[in-house]
């Protein structure tokens, strides 16, 4: 399934919004149709991999650029719940500053954990493609916030969907789906560009993390 399928799909979508992940996890299949099994007890909600598939073989990452996407709506849904007026080009704007961070945040992750970022294939290279789907900010940025003051107890919420591919084949050797919200501080606080951009760093290194401890143990077992 490709990330613009994913994006559209209201299957596994509906299932994270619902709030029971193991719900979700219950309802899934085993073996996708393009043979990737489903591994329980992850980090991440929900992940599917290639049987005995050896991610310690790969030193090197092409990280694409993130596809991302609003939560259904949500626009519309802005107008109705806050009276703010947000543009298309507010939301491209957004779209286009969450997709850089998550480059920024991935890249050094990986490169402080010593794994090279390059964007050439190789026998050596894992390509990462990710997707922020179902995104969905509390208070956006826009020139109509910027002269008011917005309270909220949380920036908001978003998706990860990420694909691995093997460089050289282009076998999809893994694929994951979570779902992550911003904490909640237990007080209504001022949300604007500087708390909406840290919510959303927190969030992406937790997912950074992820991938990194995942590439370190696949090492780990290796020299082990």
């Amino acid at each position: 399934m490709t990330l613009k399928a994913v994006a559209k799909s209201g299957f596994i979508l509906s299932l994270l919004a619902a709030g029971s992940l193991q719900a979700a996890n219950d309802k899934l299949p085993e073996v996708t149709v393009d043979g990737l099994h489903h591994i329980s007890d992850t980090e991440l909600a929900i992940v599917y991999a290639q049987p005995g598939v050896d991610l310690g073989q790969y030193n090197k990452v092409y990280l694409l650029d993130a596809h991302v996407a609003f939560k259904k709506n949500w626009q519309r849904d802005q107008q109705r719940s806050s009276g703010l007026r947000v543009s298309s080009s507010d939301m491209e704007k957004m779209k286009s500053e969450l997709a850089g961070l998550f480059k920024e945040v991935f890249t050094t992750t990986l490169e402080e954990g010593g794994y090279e970022l390059v964007t050439e294939r190789g026998d050596d290279v894992l390509i990462v493609k990710p997707a922020i789907i179902n995104l969905d900010v509390t208070v956006p940025d826009t020139m109509t916030t910027g002269f008011t003051r917005s309270y909220a107890e949380s920036a908001g919420e978003m998706t990860l969907y990420v694909e691995l591919y093997d460089s050289v084949t282009d076998d999809l050797i893994g694929k994951a789906l979570d779902r992550k919200r911003d904490r909640k501080t237990g007080y209504f606080q001022w949300q604007n560009r500087v708390t909406n951009r840290a919510a959303a760093n927190r969030i992406l290194k937790e997912w950074a993390n992820v991938l990194k401890e995942g590439l370190d143990a696949a090492r780990g077992d290796n020299n082990g």
